[in-house]
This record gives structure tokens, sequence and C-alpha cells, in this order.
């Protein structure tokens, strides 16, 4: 956000990166602006705290140059307020003041600033200082990112590409962490009908993409949020966040039809029909133990009432 008829800087999309200063001095705005634009930086403007936020919230910049001594909401608010917002918490801050006093710097490096500087600053200064927070966070991007890579890949079923016990280890304490101990959730138990049979016939190379096919089928019968994971053999569990009765027990129905509407394509001159039997439940998280044996036992009453079909709902 830029002050009123004050002109923008300029902004090549080969920038290095998205600097945003935020002062209540033109002057100094100016003065940083133009160095870090010789540099190769594209550069905003702001003359408040306030102003600082709205150009967060709108353009994620790399980097925010933060003045301490502002109207409206200074720089320490500013920062507690960057802080508090998931969206904007990463966003690396730099500190200005012209203080000779080292109280509001340190309680803005508490606050989780990466640096201060003071005003006046050498142009030589302030680059080795935004390019030492700007290679700081790429490194830490970087991290999160083979973190994720790493969490993914342990969470992740090799042969369905579906989750595995882990990924809905971490579903549920995520809830736990997050919600009440009523939120409402439901489970679905899903069994592939007679795979031993498939195995045994076709052997397992077979028997494999009997799975993956399977498993792409009962993906696309459920939504985006619902956490859906290969239990172990044959076995496939959906956990949904806050259905209905019937919500669950048409999903069910919806991940068995899937299965056995059309033959499966196992190979160029061999389809197969599959079907599922399913048992599901309703109940609340702090019951989820309780519920996971409910459904079991559910699934084993589908097996018993012939199969291909669902037993269950609340």
């Amino acid at each position: 956000m830029k002050p009123e008829g004050e002109p923008m800087d300029a902004a090549s999309s080969e920038a290095l990166a998205t600097i945003l200063v935020v002062d209540d001095s033109r002057t100094i705005r100016r003065i940083l602006s133009n160095a870090l634009l010789a540099a190769g930086y594209a550069v905003v403007q702001a003359g408040n705290g306030q102003e600082g936020l709205d150009v967060c919230r709108a353009d994620h910049p790399d980097l925010v140059l933060l003045d301490i001594d502002m109207p409206v909401l200074n720089g320490l608010e500013t920062m507690r307020a960057l802080q508090s917002d998931p969206e904007l918490a990463g966003i690396p801050v730099l500190f200005l003041t012209a203080r000779t006093s080292g109280a509001d710097v340190a309680e803005g490096l508490g606050l989780g600033a990466r640096d201060y500087l003071r005003k006046p600053c050498e142009a030589s200064e302030l680059l080795a200082r935004v390019q030492v927070a700007l290679a700081r966070r790429q490194a830490e991007m970087e991290l999160a990112l083979k973190a994720q890579e790493l969490d993914d890949l342990s969470t992740t079923d090799q042969l369905t590409a579906l989750g595995n016990r882990r990924r809905l280890d971490v579903a549920v304490s995520q809830l736990r962490a997050r919600h009440e101990p009523e939120l409402p959730i439901g489970l679905a138990m899903i069994d592939i009908d007679r795979f031993k049979v498939i195995n045994d016939t076709m052997g397992h190379l077979d028997g494999d993409t009997v799975l993956i096919l399977v498993a792409r089928r009962l993906r696309s019968a459920v939504g985006d949020d619902d956490t859906l994971v290969r239990w172990g053999g044959e076995e496939f569990l959906l956990l949904r966040v806050k259905p209905g009765a019937d919500s669950i027990a048409e999903t069910a129905e919806e991940m068995r039809a899937s299965v056995c509407r059309w033959p499966l394509a196992v190979g160029i001159d061999l389809v197969v029909n599959v079907s599922v039997s399913v048992g599901c439940v309703t109940g609340v998280l702090a019951d989820f133990d309780a519920l996971l044996a409910v459904v079991d036992e559910r699934l084993y009453a589908a097996k018993e009432a012939g199969r291909n079909c669902v037993v269950g709902g609340a």
C-alpha cells in the first residue's frame, strides 16, 4: 500500500526478491528503496504498521523492513500481528530504529524479528543484512520442504499411494490437538471380497494391480477432506470429520458401488470382477478406539451377510 501521491517503485519479474519497507518517514523509505532497487530487489512501501499488514496480506513480500516508531500501529504491535497470523508468521522481519536504547530492539528480536538496523545506515550494511535474512529464510523453506517430503513418504502406502496407518494416526492426533473430544467423526472399513482367491488364482503381481485399481476407485468416491488409508492387506479405512449418519452410510455405499460397477482391467487380456464389503459407524473423537472395534465388527457382519454390501451407519 503506497502513501497517497507517491509513485510506485519498480518491480521486475526478475527481481531477486520483494522487500516491503514500512516507515512513516517518506525520506527514509525513499533512501532504503533506492538502495534496494539498485541491488536488484523489487520494493513496495507502507507508511505505518497497518498499511504494512495490508500489504503483507495482499502481496506476501519476501522480507519486511519495519520501523519501530510509527503512528497508527508501531513496529512492535505490527510484529505481534504478523506472528499471530499463520499465513504471515514466516515472513522475515528486520527492525529499523533511530533509538540508541536496545530495549525495543531486544523486544522485537524476542518477538521473532531476524535482525535490526539503526537509522541512518550505510547501503552496504542494509544489503548485507537483507541478503543474510533472505538466505536464512530460503534455507529454512528448503529444510521444511525436505521434512514434509520425508513425512509424506513415511505416511504413504507405496503400493496404492494412499495413506498408511501412520497417516491415520497423525490425522487423529491432529484432530485431538485442535478439537474438543465430542467432535463428530465417522469411520468406514472396506475389505476386498475373496482377495485370497484372487492372489491364489492370478498371482501376487496381478493381486497388487487389483489393490491399486480398487484404491483408485475408493479414492474417487470420497471427498478431499476425508482421510482414506490402506489399513493393511486388502483392507482400507475412511475417516470423516463431522459426518451425518446418512453421510457416512451413503459414502460407504458409493465406495462399494464404485468398485463393482465395472470389471477391473488388470492386464491387456485380463479383466476381473471385484467387490468389497463395508462396515461403517459414526460417533465422537473421544471414542475413536472403540469405534474402530465397532466398525471392524460391522465389516465382519457385512461378510457374513453375503459380501458386497454395507452394514452400519449410526
